[in-house]
């Protein structure tokens, strides 16, 4: 966004405040100011020169030998300009000027034998414009040797703004006025219209008649009759000039200086080409073809939605307007367009077309539906002054359904929470006031306003917040001295992710991050994942339903270039349809989960080992090192799955308090050849949501035990196809309290058993918090589980 801070001045008073500190405002504000541009500093050396006599260069036809003054010497200067005359005025850079587009110095030279001392410029090597058919004339009334900023009125100041895409509001030099108001607290003077209309739907003029109403929910037009198409004045040139604008006609010139005054993108047709003095706006028809005002034959889809009249379209609507019926010298009546589209219609036209403008780019960011007729009638308006044309009174305006600002309101004590200090509540209000909110009621506690609706980015109290600091300012943020913590802070007050992290970095870890867009080919439970709707490629055509794939991508590109010892893991969003047709939020689902992969060697080959690879047990190490470290006081179960699936060779689960948080194992070989890997990977993916879900809400702490413990071990021989899941089960069922850990430590198979039997040996560990255990309690505990297992399991007491 390209801003005058001239032109600004137009709207707030900035008296009394650098151009340094405006800078560093509108960029801690959110508003990054990306570059400085001193016009006087930038046509330094470039005067006005009058051209005293031309003569034909002896050494080439094409080149003019001329004599150029600038009121007190006169220069020897070779000019290639076809449409260079004696008794013009011109740009004059002399010796020792930088010439603004291409950033190079004019020095002394000699040019076919002639020496040059400067360079009489045309307008696309000041920058003016991309005009480059001859060198610039200038008016025969501007002064001799004055400097070219001054002459043409460039002595202003340029900001080169980034505006991120949420914030479409300041795609205008109101939208930044408007910042600027709030922050320094100054008032702002938007401009308004001066005299009354009457709204209807149509006139004796004009008609407009929408016939999609969801990708054009607005639509409003006023007609000017008796219009002289011609030269815009200076004050409009000027003001379109200083922001890199080339001057086309004083009804174009209009439209664009209020698309960038207020934001609202215009366009003005010629009325009297309009068949039926209609407007309507519908679909286009499959396969047609149109011409756009660039002299481009466009390919049309049935999705685009066109501007037409009684008979054919006439413009791309939110993207450009037609040949058919552009403005020209002709031209008596106009109507002039001020409407409201749907961003995401614009958005989809303009990227299968391959086409950005300055409309394109705010309707796809979205503009305000409530400042559409306003915005017609003001150029209207300015339009009649210049060109002395008559405004009908009735102004159309077609909107079916209004769309109402919305209330939201903000917690003082949420302010306090979120920023960790406190603001005082008239401040807050004032911050509201200047950023153009209504206040509709406040109390003690809270105040709840109207949001106007070009802040279509704002739906939550949160929102409200991050408002109030931007505006507040950084620099206002006190010190804080210390920071008292409690054991009894909530879980979702600390940084879940961060905890994870720390822990795999801590074990030598590196996290990737994968693109959320998969490829069909690629994706991961197809059936249950969302078709993205226009995606950019056919690999980034499907939403993840799994880190699966994104994980593998990473390996496979990190394997081609010889990076094969990997420990990689990323935690992320995924999404799963929960209908056929996605029509709301309600339609799907979306989780964070976590995944860890492992491929390559845990342990190179060195003179003090041998080469180790990861395996399956390393992968499960891993897990169960997160898990005892984070989810300290929550019972972690494993169960071992040993058939195939899409996705593992073989592999385990782990639940928490009997819910499933993840499953993985070694990855199969007809998924690893989809990425192209040919080597082993184990990974393991974990639903996140579902654990924070689970957690304990608060950290417990526990003394250290003060009791002995005891401990008994002892084996059993039972069937094969007895798990060792089922094992512990029945030992944890069958046992009281007092049973703490039930540890396996020995699996032993041979013929002397039977073919069909296998030995499981276990060490149990008994305790109480509160006493001293006696030997006939435990023997109790321990002979009960021993005779459960026997006749539960059918199992054999190894002696």
């Amino acid at each position: 966004m390209i801003v005058s801070l001239k032109w600004l001045k137009d709207y707030i008073d900035l008296d009394g405040i650098s151009t340094e500190t405006i800078v560093e405002k509108l960029t801690t504000s959110g508003s990054e100011v990306d570059e400085v541009i001193d016009k006087n500093s930038e046509f330094r050396n470039i005067v006005v020169g009058y051209v005293e006599n031309v003569e034909k260069h002896p050494n080439a036809d094409r080149l003019s030998v001329c004599k150029v003054s600038d009121g007190n010497e006169t220069y020897n200067v070779v000019c290639g300009a076809p449409n260079v005359k004696a008794g013009q005025k011109i740009p004059f850079a002399k010796v020792g000027a930088i010439i603004p587009n291409g950033k190079f110095e004019i020095k002394k030279t000699k040019i076919r034998g002639e020496e040059s001392f400067g360079m009489i410029c045309a307008e696309d090597e000041l920058g003016i414009s991309d005009d480059h058919d001859g060198i610039m004339v200038l008016n025969e009334n501007v002064k001799i040797g004055t400097p070219l900023s001054e002459a043409l009125k460039l002595d202003d100041i340029i900001l080169d703004i980034a505006i991120t895409p949420n914030r479409a509001d300041s795609l205008s030099h109101v939208g930044i006025a408007r910042d600027l108001s709030a922050i320094f607290n100054r008032e702002l003077e938007p401009p308004g219209i001066s005299l009354d209309y009457e709204v209807t739907t149509k006139n004796d003029f004009a008609e407009v008649i929408i016939e999609n109403e969801i990708g054009c929910p607005r639509y409003s037009a006023v007609v000017v009759k008796n219009v002289e198409v011609k030269e815009s004045p200076d004050w409009l040139k000027e003001k379109l000039t200083n922001i890199g604008l080339r001057p086309i006609n004083n009804i174009v010139d209009v439209t664009n200086f209020v698309l960038h005054e207020i934001g609202q993108p215009l366009h003005a047709f010629d009325l009297n080409t309009l068949a039926g003095n209609k407007i309507v706006v519908k679909n286009s028809k499959p396969g047609s073809k149109f011409i756009t005002l660039d002299s481009k034959e466009r390919s049309m889809l049935q999705s685009d939605l066109m501007i037409c009249d009684g008979g054919k379209p006439v413009a791309i609507a939110g993207v450009m307007g037609g040949e058919n019926s552009e403005v020209s010298s002709a031209t008596n009546d106009i109507l002039i367009e001020s409407a409201y589209f749907n961003a995401s219609s614009v958005r989809k036209t303009a990227k299968h077309l391959g086409l950005s403008t300055d409309a394109s780019y705010r309707f796809e960011r979205g503009t305000n539906p409530n400042g559409t007729l306003m915005a017609a009638i003001r150029a209207a308006e300015l339009i009649q002054d210049i060109t002395g044309g008559e405004i009908i009174k009735e102004v159309i305006d077609v909107y079916p359904y209004i769309i109402e600002e919305k209330s939201v309101s903000v917690r003082y004590s949420r302010v306090e929470k979120i920023l960790g200090f406190a603001i005082e509540a008239n401040k807050i209000e004032d911050i509201f006031i200047g950023l153009d909110f209504s206040i509709e009621s406040k109390d003690d506690k809270s105040i709840t306003v109207k949001i106007p609706t070009f802040r279509h980015d704002i739906e939550r109290e949160i929102d409200l917040i991050e408002e109030i600091v931007r505006i507040y300012g950084f620099d206002g943020i006190p010190a804080v001295d210390n920071i008292s913590v409690s054991l009894s802070r909530k879980i979702d007050e600390l940084d879940f992710e961060d905890n994870i992290k720390q822990n795999l970095i801590s074990i030598g870890f590196n996290e990737v991050i994968s693109n959320s867009l998969i490829s069909d080919y690629k994706t991961i439970d197809y059936d249950n994942s969302i078709k993205v709707l226009n995606p950019q490629s056919a690999e980034m055509s499907r939403l993840r339903t799994s880190l699966i794939p994104g994980m593998l991508l990473n390996i496979s590109r990190n394997l081609k270039v010889k990076e094969e010892d990997l420990k990689f893991f990323e935690i992320g969003e995924v999404f799963s349809s929960n209908s056929k047709e996605i029509k709301s939020f309600d339609d799907f689902t979306e989780n964070e989960n976590l995944i860890i992969a492992l491929s390559g060697n845990k342990q190179n080959k060195d003179w003090f080992g041998s080469e180790e690879k990861f395996d399956f047990y390393y992968l499960k190490g891993v897990m169960e090192t997160i898990f005892s470290d984070l989810f300290r006081n929550h019972k972690i179960q494993q169960e071992y799955i040993t058939e195939n699936d899409e996705q593992f060779d073989f592999q385990f689960i782990m639940m928490a308090d009997s819910k499933k948080i993840g499953n993985g194992g070694k990855v199969c070989k007809e998924l690893l050849d989809k990425f192209e890997i040919s080597k082993d990977v184990f990974l393991f993916e974990i639903n996140l949501s579902i654990l924070k879900n689970i957690v304990d809400r608060k950290n417990k702490f526990t003394s250290l035990l003060k009791y002995p413990k005891v401990y008994r071990d002892f084996g059993f021989i039972l069937d094969k196809n007895i798990s060792y899941n089922e094992v512990v089960k029945t030992i944890s069922q069958s046992s009281s309290k007092l049973l703490k850990k039930v540890n396996l430590f020995d699996i032993f198979e041979s013929e002397s058993l039977g073919s069909d039997k296998k030995s499981l040996a276990f060490q149990l560990e008994y305790y109480d918090e509160s006493k001293t255990l006696r030997d006939d309690e435990i023997d109790a505990e321990f002979w009960k589980t021993i005779e459960t297992v026997k006749t539960k399991l059918k199992a054999e007491l190894r002696g």
